[in-house]
């Protein structure tokens, strides 16, 4: 154990950090979780809209629903160029760069808009649908734009104003993004949307199965056990979530819905019904035993950690006992198996706890409320509480083990402190 702990510090973790530091990750992480914010404001919205199943309004909270949730690729679109210049110091190409962004995703999902009749704000393509296909065009802006960045037309001594000379200097940079566009999508009539999605369509089909579903919550708790945030996975997951849930929820529209057809690796389901109270790897369970330890370093680690745990906020038992605690990293693992087969069981295979039929993504809202908000059924609770004792049981021989080593440290040190 000694050995893989020693390999996964000195080795796998910089490495890890290494990925997680480079320029394209770190800008497509940061435009996802700028995001959020429009997100969040669409689950309150999805979630108002239930008032419509008992009462007849005069409007409907589909509508801003749509204007959030079903607009976020636009907005990633013009955020990857952007905090991409941002990054790389080229401040005043920043703003060009993001509407240049806006621009060619626009163009390239053009055909789609046209196919589903609705020109300008009526396709799934700018929601969710589309979240990857922003994610390559501006990548792709962002190549051209930093290409261009200390491009000018013009000499260090010329008399025009700067701001006249930046106009000038945009215009080759942004004619590139756009000619591109038009020559690929319109003229070569290549319906590159279509191509990304086919792209990464094994992914989002992958992570809906049992095994890839099991597969990336290990992933995610392996690496959150080492220190290393799960934000670095965001560029992968995020799109694939979204587009769950939107499809989720279309599905429920139509009464189609069933426990076969609906996908299991959603925000809401994950982080705001049954796996993870308290965090990622359940971890509010090991926070009461640190409570209740008769180590006094612990029991003082556990009443610091309680409030944010009860918020579904973990990074203080996370950092505070968890990352590169052999003790306690093992259990963190097999959360991320055991919790996923368990979820995966209740919800596909028995069909015991029902799907969320509304988009809730507030993960800071507490447990069981955030359940019962989402599902409505008692029989989530109940099976919230199986899932919860389940992880206390995944917990409970690990943390002993480790209580007792830091008892005897405890006690060392009185004997050392007496002498």
């Amino acid at each position: 154990m000694q050995k893989l702990i020693s390999w996964l510090e000195n080795s796998f973790a910089p490495k890890m950090n290494k990925i997680s530091n480079m320029i394209w990750v770190v800008t497509i992480k940061d435009s996802v979780l700028q995001i959020l914010p429009f997100i969040f404001l669409g689950s309150i919205f999805c979630c108002l809209a239930i008032i419509e199943d008992y009462v007849a309004l005069p409007f409907s909270f589909w509508t801003p629903f749509g204007w959030t949730m079903g607009k976020v690729s636009l907005l990633v679109a013009f955020l990857i160029p952007f905090n991409y210049c941002e990054k790389k110091r080229y401040r005043k190409q920043r703003l060009i760069a993001g509407l240049s962004g806006l621009l060619l995703f626009l163009i390239v999902v053009t055909p789609i808009v046209e196919e589903e009749g609705a020109v300008g704000f009526g396709s799934s393509a700018l929601g969710a649908g589309g979240m990857f296909c922003a994610m390559i065009t501006g990548v792709i802006t962002g190549l051209i734009m930093g290409a261009f960045a200390k491009f000018t037309f013009f000499k260090e001594d010329s008399a025009i104003p700067d701001f006249v000379r930046q106009w000038f200097d945009a215009l080759l940079p942004i004619g590139i993004v756009v000619v591109l566009g038009w020559v690929v999508v319109l003229i070569m009539q290549v319906n590159l949307y279509n191509i990304i999605l086919s792209i990464f369509m094994p992914l989002q089909s992958f992570l809906q199965t049992w095994y890839g579903f099991t597969f990336f919550m290990l992933l995610t708790c392996f690496i959150y056990s080492m220190g290393i945030s799960s934000w670095v996975l965001t560029p992968v997951n995020e799109p694939v979530k979204l587009a769950a849930i939107v499809a989720n929820l279309e599905m429920v529209a139509a009464g189609t819905a069933t426990a076969a057809s609906m996908n299991i690796f959603t925000e809401g389901l994950v982080y705001c019904t049954y796996m993870w109270v308290g965090g990622i790897g359940c971890t509010l369970p090991l926070v009461v035993m640190m409570i209740l330890s008769k180590s006094k370093e612990l029991k003082s680690l556990g009443r610091a950690c309680l409030v944010p745990g009860i918020f579904n906020i973990n990074e203080p038992v996370i950092f505070g006992c968890i990352a590169w605690n052999p003790y306690l990293m093992v259990p963190m693992w097999l959360q991320g198996i055991i919790m996923s087969l368990l979820t995966w069981v209740g919800t596909k295979v028995i069909k015991f706890a029902p799907f969320p039929d509304v988009q809730f993504e507030l993960w800071y809202c507490p447990y069981p409320i955030s359940t019962w908000i989402s599902t409505r059924s008692f029989r989530a609770i109940i099976f919230l509480i199986i899932s919860v004792a389940v992880s206390t049981l995944i917990w409970y021989p690990f943390f002993k083990a480790y209580e007792a080593n830091e008892l005897k440290k405890e006690s060392g040190e009185k004997k050392a402190a007496k002498e």
